[in-house]
């Protein structure tokens, strides 16, 4: 079969772009039980933040990075403790309305303010590419994924080793016993979502130089994650990178092998989250945080 090697080295650039994305939206929803439909937009508005830091500031994306993450942890945390902490109890038609909501505002913000012109950031390692075995491997991608999987290792350690991430995984598992025991849980729970949001302004800012930013990018990024994280299960923060890998290797072997795949790409997630809802709703790991 042709292409096999560019097929892999592709999927695993893409997969571990996609984990950054999918991580975040998987851990706010394994603390907080709230399904985050605006997490597309902190994606958006990573990247934008990043193209208007390389624009005005010379500041290549990477170095923007840190923060852009300390941005989205601070606005996702004050969001939560402001507006959507009020919710918690609400049912979950209400959470939905309210996140989907923001979502809305945020992307019309966007194309107020900048338009809706597609921008890109040019950094120059992101124009170049190197051969390894006949394979094309981009340079571009390839920092971006490497940036995004240590991201997420960091979010890993941080859950396991420290005790704020050991006190979140317990508030994931029984908020009663959290209660019960001293946690904080609404500083907790806001700071959960605040990192967060954090991981997805992060992944916006590396898709920055790989994919076109404009105000309607999130509404992509959103439907893959979500094919993701039902892939892994919901709130499964190792369930959601074995999806985002899972999802990666598919999009890519159809944009190589069906005719004129390369604009399935949102079609696949889909298909992929249909045939998991019908095959196996709680997903491959089900839905235990961190684990």
């Amino acid at each position: 079969m042709q292409f096999v090697g560019q097929v892999i080295a592709d999927s695993l650039l893409l997969g571990g772009i996609y984990t950054l994305a999918a991580v975040g939206l998987s851990l706010s929803f394994g603390v907080t039980r709230i399904i985050n439909f605006a997490h597309g937009e902190a994606v958006m508005l990573g990247a934008y933040g990043a193209f208007w830091a390389l624009t005005l500031l010379h500041l290549d994306p990477l170095l923007a990075l840190p923060f852009l993450m300390a941005a989205g942890t601070a606005a996702g945390y004050a969001l939560f403790r402001l507006v959507i902490s009020h919710l918690l109890d609400a049912p979950q038609e209400n959470q939905i309305l309210l996140t989907f909501g923001l979502a809305l505002i945020l992307q019309n913000l966007a194309l107020y303010l900048w338009t809706g012109d597609q921008r890109a950031t040019t950094p120059d390692y992101a124009l170049n590419s190197f051969l390894i075995g006949g394979v094309v491997v981009s340079y571009g991608q390839l920092i971006a994924a490497a940036m995004a999987l240590t991201l997420v290792g960091a979010v890993f350690v941080w859950l396991r080793r420290s005790e704020l991430g050991r006190a979140t995984r317990a508030l994931a598992e029984n908020r009663r016993a959290a209660v019960l025991v001293g946690i904080n849980v609404p500083h907790l729970y806001a700071l959960t979502f605040g990192i967060s949001v954090a991981m997805g302004a992060a992944a916006g800012a590396v898709l920055s130089f790989i994919l076109p930013i404009t105000p309607f990018m999130g509404a992509d990024i959103l439907v893959k994650t979500f094919a993701i994280i039902v892939l892994g299960g919901f709130g499964n923060v190792a369930g959601a990178t074995v999806g985002a890998f899972l999802l990666a290797f598919a999009e890519t072997a159809v944009a190589y092998y069906v005719p004129e795949g390369n604009g399935w790409s949102e079609a696949v997630a889909f298909a992929v989250l249909f045939a998991v809802l019908i095959v196996r709703p709680g997903g491959i790991l089900g839905q235990v945080v961190a684990e």
